[in-house]
Order: C-alpha cells, then sequence, then structure tokens
C-alpha cells in the first residue's frame, strides 16, 4: 500500500490585508474598529493552507492577558502581559476607505489586475 500524496494547491486570495481597517461584526468586541496587525493562516496535517482557519490580529480589539512567568531569557517581559488575541476572518469586515462604513469585498479583474472592490459604494480598495 502506499500512502496518500497531497497536493499543493495555490492559496486563495483573502480579500482583508495587513494595514486595513476592519470592523468587528461579532462577538464580544463586536462594534469596535481597529487596523489588522498580521494575518494567520493555519496549516492542514497535509501542509496545505485551510481556508477555513484564517485568522486577524486587530490593533486594540480582543484584549487578552497573558500570565508571563520568568524564564531563562533576562528579556523576556514578566508578570500579566495584556495583547491582542486572533479573531476569526469571518468575524470582521473591511471598512470602505471613501465611504467610513464596513462593506463586503469582490475582487474584479482590471486591466489585467486583481484589484478589490466594494460594490455596496462603488469604490476601488486599492
Amino acid at each position: 500500500m502506499t500512502k496518500k500524496q497531497s497536493v499543493q494547491k495555490k492559496q486563495p486570495k483573502l480579500k482583508i490585508k495587513k494595514g486595513d481597517l476592519v470592523e468587528v461584526i461579532a462577538g464580544n468586541s463586536k462594534g469596535e474598529r481597529g487596523e489588522v496587525k498580521s494575518v494567520i493562516r493555519k496549516k492542514d496535517k497535509f501542509g496545505n493552507y485551510d481556508p477555513n482557519r484564517v485568522y486577524v490580529i486587530v490593533s486594540g480589539v480582543n484584549m487578552i492577558k497573558k500570565h508571563q512567568r520568568r524564564t531563562g531569557d533576562v528579556r523576556t517581559q514578566v508578570g500579566i502581559i495584556e495583547r491582542e488575541g486572533p479573531i476569526h476572518i469571518s468575524n470582521v469586515m473591511l471598512v470602505a476607505p471613501n465611504a467610513g462604513r464596513p462593506t463586503r469585498v469582490q475582487i474584479r479583474d482590471e486591466g489585467g489586475e486583481k484589484v478589490r472592490y466594494s460594490a455596496k459604494f462603488d469604490e476601488f480598495i486599492d
């Protein structure tokens, strides 16, 4: 018997990127806005990116307390550290730059280049 080989698939393009202004639409931090600090993409057991396990870290939103004890390294922070926790990408919505309100994002092909577009406010995001 041979093991099944996993085929590397192309990563799906995300509609929310680092540096975007987003609004939380579900959870304890509902209604809060902030800038995306990072996008975390988790892999499945075969090493492929799982489209259902994508998280974002938004500045100033979903604050968690981490109890950090002293380790051998002198430079580590010790005590209770407050930092941002990850939020699932389905629980945040991009804020349209000109309208200032949350919007769904489409990806359109403009002159051979893929750009993000807000149909609700009829404007290009990139």
